[in-house]
């Protein structure tokens, strides 16, 4: 008996083929799972909850106990004094932080390096070593005949010498990265220096000026270390708030220091926001140059 013959199987038929599922790719630099999960972990540990403790501890007598700290006489002098000490430096490191980014990037003078490294010197120094400086340079033993020790203008020169590094490291690469054909182009037509510098240039470094000033108004509004000497400490006329924090601590009223620990860093956080919207908004009308 013969065996079956098998018939060898045909092709399958002919029919459009179902299209693979798309894979998703992952943009080149973008943060994978782990990666941000470490992050966000790591900004919980040493900003979240530090800032949560605070607030819960500000609170912790109730609404009434946090509204009558921050409205006292002594908080409403301390956070005037801060804050309008704090603008004063923010003004003045606008238009000293950009003369120094500039002489720094443009001009070519001995010892150049040599100044561009000690701007960075108030980062490392610690802060009260430029009080203790300070209140000889200013005290009433001053070398120089000045004696600005116990004033608000001690403090102003004690937050200038701590907040400079911002104002510069801001502006110095924005100046490096300016494009020197424009102003070439501006001066062959015959525009004026003046002119090249307010049309060409500073439109440029506006959001950058913007920023270092911001960040060292947010940094002048916590300093401590710089002017717990020569600032004096006097209530209602030198008392800036850190001041008023470390007076709260040591007569035992730590839930009024924390509550006005949470005004400034409620101050610092709306001065950010306002300035990161304003810096935007200069770089986007700058056409996009910062």
């Amino acid at each position: 008996m013969s065996a079956p013959v098998l018939e060898k199987a045909g092709p399958p038929p002919a029919g459009p083929t179902p299209p693979a599922p798309p894979r998703r790719r992952r943009r080149p630099g973008s943060a994978g799972p782990l990666s941000l999960g470490i992050a966000t972990l790591w900004l919980s540990l040493i900003v979240l909850l530090p800032l949560a403790a605070i607030a819960a501890k500000s609170v912790e007598d109730g609404l009434a106990a946090f509204w009558a700290a921050i409205t006292s006489e002594a908080a409403l002098d301390a956070f005037r004094i801060t804050i309008w000490v704090s603008l004063v430096v923010a003004a003045i490191n606008l238009l000293l932080g950009l003369v120094v980014a500039w002489v720094l990037v443009r001009d070519d003078f001995p010892g150049r390096r040599f100044v561009d490294a000690i701007i960075d010197l108030p980062f490392a120094l610690p802060t009260i070593v430029a009080s203790i400086v300070l209140l000889g340079l200013y005290g009433p033993n001053s070398p120089v005949g000045i004696h600005l020790s116990a004033t608000q203008p001690a403090l102003v020169i004690a937050l200038l010498f701590v907040t400079l590094p911002f104002a510069v490291r801001q502006v110095q690469p924005v100046l490096i990265e300016l494009e020197r054909d424009v102003e070439e182009a501006a001066a062959s037509l015959g525009a004026h220096n003046l002119t090249i510098f307010f049309r060409v240039i500073l439109p440029g470094l506006v959001p950058a000026l913007l920023t270092g000033a911001g960040l060292a108004f947010t940094r002048a509004i916590g300093e401590f270390g710089s002017i717990v000497l020569v600032g004096g400490n006097i209530p209602g006329e030198t008392q800036v708030a850190s001041q008023l924090i470390q007076q709260q601590i040591e007569i035992d009223a730590p839930v009024n220091a924390a509550a006005i620990s949470v005004v400034l860093l409620l101050i610092a956080f709306v001065a950010l926001t306002v300035l990161r919207l304003v810096s935007t908004r200069a770089l986007r009308r700058g056409g996009g140059r910062a």
